[in-house]
């Protein structure tokens, strides 16, 4: 669903793209083309309930216990990808940033979850790049530049091993 959204969208926006912004699109769509989804999470984590929306502000934490306050998107997930959609959100990023290696210390993850990690990261990096296109051309909900600095953020997880 996710994939599917990326290869519906991103055709509609690359056009209109330059500079930094079109070729991390460029990178984003090409290694999009090749990566391999269908079947994986299943066999390689347990399924866990997933709220399916990694905005900080949908989480509250009291010190001790973080409570999950907005089931919209929430539903059978695999818990790889639920760290991954709270790392690449806008909200963790835009304006207070999340201190994302503090944040995934916090998990013993195996070497397979890892992996998947850095590649789920990169998967909802592009579907960010994408929103936040379409969102440019029209209503204005991030501040200046931040269509910019996901394009950063998505180059900058093709360069990292994790």
């Amino acid at each position: 669903m996710v994939e599917e959204f990326v290869r519906t969208w991103a055709p509609r926006i690359r056009p209109g793209l330059t500079g930094d912004t079109a070729r991390a699109m460029d990178e984003g769509l090409t290694w999009a083309a090749h990566a391999v989804w269908e079947g994986s999470a299943e066999r390689l984590s347990p399924s866990v309930f997933g709220p399916g929306d990694g905005n900080l502000a949908n989480y509250l934490w009291d010190g001790s216990l973080v409570r999950v306050v907005d089931f919209e998107d929430s539903g059978r997930s695999d818990r790889v990808f639920e760290l991954a959609e709270i790392t690449e959100h806008v909200g963790s990023w835009v304006e207070q940033p999340l201190d994302v290696a503090a944040f995934l210390r916090g998990f013993d993850l195996t070497s397979v979850e890892t992996s998947r990690l850095r590649e789920y990261r990169r998967l909802l990096a592009l579907v960010w790049l994408v929103l936040l296109c379409r969102d440019a051309k029209g209503e204005r909900r991030n501040p200046p530049g931040t269509v910019d600095r996901q394009a950063k953020r998505l180059t900058d997880l093709f360069q990292a091993d994790t």
